[in-house]
């Protein structure tokens, strides 16, 4: 019989969920980076074999909302403990582990197989450091199965992987067998021009971003992308564009070198910049981001 499920990744910012879904998924689905927040969208990775499919969800880092945008990124995340088949809860060998306890009650009520995935125990230096922190654990979610793991250094992720296939139900696939993702190809340029955005501009510049693809233009050996990054203030736009052109070239080049060998063609990148004021706070502008539907 066929296997099928939906694993859902929830969690608090910076734990390594994307980092974890990437190694599982085997592909470079979701954009990594230090800051919190990165991810703001659920994001699917689909790993399929003859045998089963795995639909997994990368989510937003649980949060206290203070904007609209968060509390849609807040939404994505509590909507993932409603149709998973599996729930990963990741945490970390630093956090607290009673941080949005709101949050980790709901998880403790699930029904359905809760691996808890705490993440970067190369941080540690010994054993008995980690049985401290399985303790803590152990006491909150009793139910969940403990997976101690680094996925910055593929430790313990295959067994992971494993426990997922043995618990997946008996199902015919969700989606196509040569499927990767259900997101279009236009998601992923706006992802990696964000992450570029994150890892070159420091503050408030990065969250105050939204990318929106224009242009998609894919021939057999080429594709022409136009994006624009809007801002809410006229001095993030400075800062973005930087002295010259500067910020908003190596922005560009960067996008540029990993949308191509994400899409294995050469690319021709325009990247542009808008004031948007206060498009975080705005419902019919999340609604045009897709945060709303």
């Amino acid at each position: 019989m066929h296997k099928a499920g939906f694993v859902n990744i929830v969690g608090n910012p910076n734990v390594g969920k994307s980092t974890l879904m990437n190694e599982l998924v085997g592909e470079r689905i979701s954009i990594i980076t230090s800051k919190a927040q990165t991810t703001r969208h659920r994001i699917t990775g689909i790993v399929n074999t003859d045998d089963y499919q795995i639909v997994f969800s990368d989510t937003p880092g649980v949060l206290a909302p203070k904007y609209k945008l968060q509390e849609s990124m807040l939404n994505f995340s509590e909507g993932a403990l409603t149709d998973a088949d599996i729930l990963l809860y990741v945490t970390d060998v630093v956090e607290d582990p009673l941080k949005n306890k709101d949050f980790l009650d709901k998880v403790a009520k699930e029904q359905i197989p809760v691996l808890l995935v705490i993440n970067k125990i190369d941080l540690l230096k010994g054993q008995d450091d980690l049985l401290k922190i399985i303790d803590k654990w152990q006491a909150i979610l009793p139910n969940a199965e403990m997976f101690p793991t680094s996925a910055k250094e593929n430790f313990n992720v295959n067994n992971l992987m494993k426990r997922i296939i043995e618990l997946l139900p008996d199902s015919p696939p969700f989606f196509g067998k040569d499927a990767l993702t259900d997101k279009p190809a236009r998601f992923f340029v706006t992802e990696i021009i964000r992450e570029k955005i994150l890892l070159n501009c420091d503050q408030e510049v990065p969250y105050s971003t939204e990318v929106l693809v224009e242009k998609f233009d894919e021939h057999n050996a080429s594709i022409h992308i136009m994006a624009v990054v809007y801002v809410e203030r006229d001095s993030q736009k400075g800062i973005l564009i930087g002295k010259g052109g500067a910020m908003l070239k190596r922005i560009g080049t960067d996008a540029r070198k990993d949308i191509e060998i994400f899409f294995q063609k050469k690319v021709f990148l325009e990247v542009f910049v808008k004031v948007e004021k206060d498009w975080r706070n705005r419902e019919n502008k999340l609604r045009s981001f897709g945060y709303i539907e």
